[in-house]
């Protein structure tokens, strides 16, 4: 690895390893392989992929959750319960 420097401190090979590491069994797509090894490259590739994907996911749920509250009275127990959960 190179050796760039952030902030003053140098973060070794041996941490950047474990912080790779750490980061692979956060991420479903590889958290369920039988090897345990895979590249840091790909660990980032897939990483950088599932938060688009989260991203996305965010989006809809907040469109559809747009949807329903414009759908909703806002004087039924359904629109209280939507409140509640909101806040």
């Amino acid at each position: 690895m190179s050796s760039r420097r952030s902030g003053g401190s140098r973060i070794s090979d041996d941490q950047i390893a474990d912080l790779v590491s750490k980061l692979q069994q956060l991420i479903p797509e590889l958290r369920g392989r039988r090897s345990n090894k895979a590249s840091a490259s790909k660990v980032l590739q897939e990483t950088c992929n599932y938060i688009r994907n989260l991203h996305r996911e965010v989006e809809d749920l907040s469109d559809r959750l747009s949807q329903l509250l414009a759908s909703t009275d806002t004087d039924t127990d359904q629109a209280a319960i939507l409140r509640s959960l909101l806040m």
